[in-house]
This record gives C-alpha cells, structure tokens and sequence, in this order.
C-alpha cells in the first residue's frame, strides 16, 4: 500500500501524519510506503517546521522530510492520497485527472475514531498546543488506518466525494 499524505505546505501536518503512519504501521504489523507532499509550493525544499519537529520529538515521534508539492504522477503512483483538510481536499480532486483519482483522495481524519472526517488543523499560525495536537491527532488517525490496512476494512469513503 502506497500512501501520500497531503497538507497546504507540506512543513506541518503531513510530514507529521506520514511518520504517524510509518509508525503505525510499525506497530500493528503492515506494509505502507509513505510520503508527504503540499499543495502549494512556497515550501518545496524546505524541512519540516521546526517547531513542528520539537513538538512531534517531546510526543516521541520523528518528523522529517523535505517539502514538496503534489504532482499529477501522485495520483498513479499512490493508492490512497490523505488530505489534512477539506481545502486540501477539494484542492486535489481539482487536481485529479479523472474519477478512478478521485477515488484515491480522502480525508486522514475519516480513519480517526474521534473525529469522522474532520480535518486536522493547521498548527503554522498558533502556539506550542497546536503543535502537539497535531501529532496527537496524526497518531489516532494513522492507528485506525493501519488497522483498517491490516484488517482488510479499507473501504469507500465516508467522507465528501466530487459530487457533493
């Protein structure tokens, strides 16, 4: 399973949720590849956020990566792409070339137990707390997609699909 995690600038939130996901699927015992990419490119070449990184480090996660931004081949070359946010969201079914694409796109939070879609905010403008939760949000969404993987129970999403 080819996973593309998918935020604003690829610095914050899906830096974090692919090493939520490597870490997830470390533990329940599965097969995922994953990356993370932005839908705008201001940030391509950039590291993660650095309070991003700290915050994920006290949480006892490791963030890494370089930014970079969503390319059409993503759509082939992933078998699911996780948006952080509906804007996201929106921003790559525009981007998708056709409806199997689509298909791929989905919201990370839909696989978090808590939240059923919602989207995992944008920590760049607030204090040390949005940081945190991020990665704490990340972790509850990265274990149920792991599990879903696991068990076979990955199925059509819940969430909004290019026609609602």
């Amino acid at each position: 399973m080819r996973v593309l995690t998918v935020c604003l600038g690829n610095i914050c939130r899906s830096p974090t949720a692919a090493a939520a996901i490597e870490e997830a699927a470390r533990l329940v015992g599965v097969a995922i590849e994953v990356e993370s990419a932005g839908t705008g490119a201001w940030n391509v070449g950039s590291a993660p956020d650095p309070r991003m990184i700290e915050a994920a480090r006290r949480e006892g996660l490791e963030v890494q990566g370089t930014a970079r931004r969503v390319s059409a081949d993503d759509f082939e070359a992933f078998d699911l792409i996780l948006a952080m946010d509906r804007v996201n969201f929106d921003d790559l079914i525009a981007m998708a070339p056709d409806e199997q694409a689509t298909r791929k796109v989905r919201m990370f939070r839909e696989f978090d137990s808590w939240a059923s879609g919602g989207d995992v905010p944008d920590p760049y403008n607030g204090g040390t707390a949005g940081f945190v939760n991020v990665v704490r949000m990340a972790r509850d969404a990265a274990e149920g997609l792991a599990v879903a993987i696991r068990d076979g129970s990955l199925v059509a999403p819940k969430g909004p699909t290019r026609t609602e």
